[in-house]
């Protein structure tokens, strides 16, 4: 299938992106739909590898699920920097709609610079830039006009030392103590379970 049909022809140098949010509510719709998708996605014990690409298959399932014609490792219009300058950089997944502007979507762990760098110049190109962050760290939001999509998770030392494992469970409601009731009682309310002559003396 050939992206150059749907997605805008890469430039030969980068377009620089305005500070300016988008205006199009329609896309921030759109972008909230996603990330009640990936919200909703749950793992157990994924290595790093295997989580980016549990995301990538959400995200690419979420789309085709609206109708949308769905790239992975689309050609961004950022180049490789040299001396691969004369390569194309690529998207994690980018997604052609009929109704509105591509959206160019990078997931990662980390907060690399070079993704930033990508999706601010796919934003110059007209398209729609969104970030997924995924970690156990707070993570800070991009410049704009990126759109941020966080994935929370938790870590965990797996059975080589230097690999972590990462899961996203349920959250657990706390639910509050019972409370217990309280009573006073006078001394000559109070019944002697003990009472002289009552008692059984142990054997």
């Amino acid at each position: 299938m050939d992206v150059a049909a749907d997605l805008p022809e890469p430039s030969a140098a980068p377009a620089v992106a305005t500070t300016s949010p988008v205006e199009a509510s329609g896309d921030d719709l759109v972008v909230a739909s996603l990330a009640e998708r990936i919200d909703a996605l749950l793992f157990l014990d994924r290595s790093q590898e295997q989580v980016t690409e549990l995301l990538v298959d959400e995200i690419a399932d979420w789309a085709a699920g609206r109708g949308w014609r769905v790239y992975r490792r689309a050609a961004s219009v950022l180049p490789l920097p040299p001396p691969y300058a004369h390569r194309q950089s690529f998207l994690d997944v980018a997604c052609a709609r009929p109704d509105g502007p591509p959206l160019a979507i990078e997931v990662d762990r980390s907060d690399r610079r070079r993704s930033v760098e990508k999706l601010l110049a796919e934003a110059g190109a007209g398209r729609v830039p969104v970030w997924i962050r995924w970690g156990t760290r707070a993570i800070e939001p991009p410049p704009a006009p990126i759109r941020l999509v966080t994935c929370p998770v938790t870590a965990r030392r797996g059975p080589d030392p230097k690999a972590r494992l990462y899961s996203r469970l349920p959250v657990r409601e706390e639910r509050a103590a019972p409370e217990h009731a309280t009573a006073t009682f006078r001394a000559d309310e109070q019944t002697d379970l003990f009472a002289p002559g009552d008692s059984t003396a142990s054997r």
